[in-house]
């Protein structure tokens, strides 16, 4: 008998390199050359939907505006590396010798050699065995490695770059990146591949087909599902904290919630969410839900439910949404239970607004606000992450065009760039899942809300993007509300400002140079996963951690190398900075009190509309 040594011309097979290429042979071409077929004609079914709107002038295509300044970007960054020969021939240099380099290891691979160890990376992507043990995919993930690192060396080393042009520059070779992985095509992908020939294409047909329902879904644009949407219902399977609707108005209505305990807090709580997203991410399900969990601690909660704005609601602007959000919120408060002392929550951007409006309320003498609860919020904008690409002069004003002739900004448009902040994990993964492998989404809570999108008043969302993220006015003491010119200096109540350490939305670091700017004591304290993980993190699963420590001065690393990391929810450790702030508590109260009736059972109609 001869060892494996002798029949590999007496070198030593390398273990874990032995390609299985037999799941690799098509078994039957007939039956799939009739699917490809099959395949194709949906595909064709696809492409007349999409265009079908198009040629009607129901859908005004915006494709153009954000590649045209995809390539005005990176051909600056063209420019300067074409514009020398010798550093021409020193980026082509240090790619083709990192190939090089790939095709020896493999080589030796192959030969029975062992060769340089590789980088451990640590991406789902490439989680299939083959991408290592077959050596052509094996050769395809390196080469797609190294292309995409020396890709981002390019932009880094492009010199005379403006940092808002390297920004966008880094971000969009990020996304082409992303897009051209091998994981993203059925022929250089081992599982897709494998998967086409044992079903013998069976999976591309079924991935047309969705293909063309999402589609059609988007009327006309593809509305990519991450999740089965049949599965859930809001007010059936989630948002199903008992309550009452006790007030409305043109853009929101006013929830609040029944009590649970004999006795609740004297001072009511009330919840400021985004408008961008629907409020029932603190409500997903009784197990999750933030709202629930105060309701069960003693507090009164009232909780702020946007309208899906249309075309009637263009002219609202962020002094409408103080004034007819938070400050009609405050004043059905104070129907509702005689109170005027009131708590305060603002999640994300609805932490920003609450923020502004705080300020707003310190030049009029409004102290009915006594403290602020922030999660996940920039009030300063100077590292609000990727999401700043989007946000320059030419951009704004091609935006605010859309915006004008429609009055919104349709919420796919937002939920979209959302996802490109994560393109490696919130499109591309549900691409080749859905389209093809032909796989349906599994049922999920989370990614039902996030899909469940809101449109944004025209002049509310170029308030937004152009008073926070290109003129960082509300920081710099320049931002007007009400006709009045507000500071953050002015806002002398506590603060208990939370931020999440992977949040790629408000970055931690961001909010906590934003800590900086009020005028009164802020508690700032990180809490461990990202944007909702963090956030939504109910005590009894035990999950990630928290930190705390001293006041948030000089910078957040060497902030966070000092705090006390605390195991589990952040939730009791907020509810304790409440309590030691007014403790007193008061008989039970009912939604509405003895002034106000129910309009209706909670969640409210409000958030049933769709977009």
């Amino acid at each position: 008998m001869t060892d494996s040594k002798q029949e590999n011309g007496g070198k030593a097979k390398i273990p874990g390199f032995e390609p299985n290429l037999d799941p690799y042979l098509l078994k039957d071409p007939e039956a799939m050359a009739v699917n490809i077929a099959r395949a194709l004609e949906n595909l064709g079914k696809a492409a007349s939907v999409w265009l079908a709107p198009r040629k009607s002038g129901e859908t005004n295509d915006r494709l153009a505006a954000p590649m045209t300044d995809m390539v005005k970007t990176l051909s600056k960054v063209t420019e300067y590396w074409m514009s020398d020969p010798r550093r021409t021939f020193e980026a082509q240099t240090q790619l083709m010798s990192s190939y090089f380099g790939v095709w020896m290891r493999s080589m030796q691979r192959l030969q029975g050699e062992a060769g340089e160890p590789e980088p451990d990376r640590k991406d789902k992507r490439f989680s299939d065995a083959d991408w290592q043990k077959n050596p052509f995919f094996d050769f395809l993930r390196q080469v797609y490695f190294i292309t995409a690192d020396w890709a981002e060396k390019i932009v880094a080393q492009t010199e005379g770059l403006d940092e808002h042009t390297r920004h966008k520059a880094s971000f969009y070779v990020k996304q082409i990146t992303a897009a051209l992985s091998p994981s993203n095509f059925v022929a250089t992908n081992p599982q897709l591949y494998r998967e086409t020939i044992a079903t013998n294409g069976e999976n591309l047909v079924r991935g047309m087909k969705m293909l063309a329902e999402d589609i059609a879904a988007g009327r006309g644009d593809l509305k990519l599902r991450q999740t089965d949407m049949t599965k859930f219902a809001v007010g059936r399977d989630m948002a199903l904290t008992p309550g009452k609707v006790i007030a409305q108005n043109d853009i929101c209505q006013i929830i609040q919630y029944d009590s649970s305990t004999d006795t609740v807090l004297k001072r009511p709580l009330l919840i400021c969410p985004p408008w961008i997203n629907k409020f029932y991410i603190l409500d997903l399900n009784p197990q999750k839900s933030f709202i629930k969990w105060c309701v069960d601690q003693g507090h009164t909660v009232f909780v702020i439910s946007w309208v899906n704005p249309d075309a009637r609601h263009a002219g609202k602007d962020w002094t409408a949404y103080a004034r007819e959000g938070i400050d009609f919120a405050l004043e059905t408060i104070e129907k509702a239970t005689d109170e005027k002392d009131v708590n305060s929550v603002g999640y994300c951007v609805g932490g920003t607004l609450l923020a502004a409006t705080l300020a707003l309320h310190a030049k009029e003498k409004n102290k009915r606000i006594k403290t602020a609860t922030l999660f996940t919020t920039q009030v300063d904008f100077t590292h609000a992450g990727d999401l700043k690409v989007f946000v320059d002069e030419e951009q704004l004003e091609a935006l605010e065009a859309h915006m004008q002739a429609t009055g919104y900004l349709d919420g796919s448009k937002m939920a979209t760039a959302f996802n490109m902040l994560r393109a490696s994990e919130l499109i591309w993964p549900y691409f080749v899942n859905n389209y093809l492998k032909g796989e349906m989404p599994m049922p999920f809570d989370l990614l039902f809300w996030n899909a469940d999108s809101t449109r944004m008043a025209a002049a509310n969302h170029a308030f937004y993007l152009r008073n926070c993220y290109l003129k960082n006015a509300l920081t710099a003491g320049e931002m007007m509300l009400g006709g009045k010119t507000v500071s953050l200096k002015d806002v002398k109540i506590p603060v208990y400002n939370l931020a999440t350490r992977e949040d790629h939305i408000a970055p931690a670091n961001s909010v906590f140079l934003g800590s900086r700017f009020f005028g009164g004591k802020v508690d700032f304290v990180l809490a461990g996963s990202g944007h909702i993980a963090g956030v939504v993190n109910p005590p009894d699963k035990k999950k990630y951690q928290f930190w705390t420590g001293g006041p948030p001065k000089g910078d957040y690393d060497t902030w966070l190398a000092k705090a006390e990391e605390n195991p589990g929810s952040w939730w009791p450790h907020w509810h304790t900075w409440i309590e030691a702030r007014d403790a007193e508590r008061v008989p039970a109260r009912k939604p509405g009190g003895t002034a106000l009736n129910a309009i209706e059972e909670a969640p409210g109609s409000y958030v049933m509309e769709r977009a």
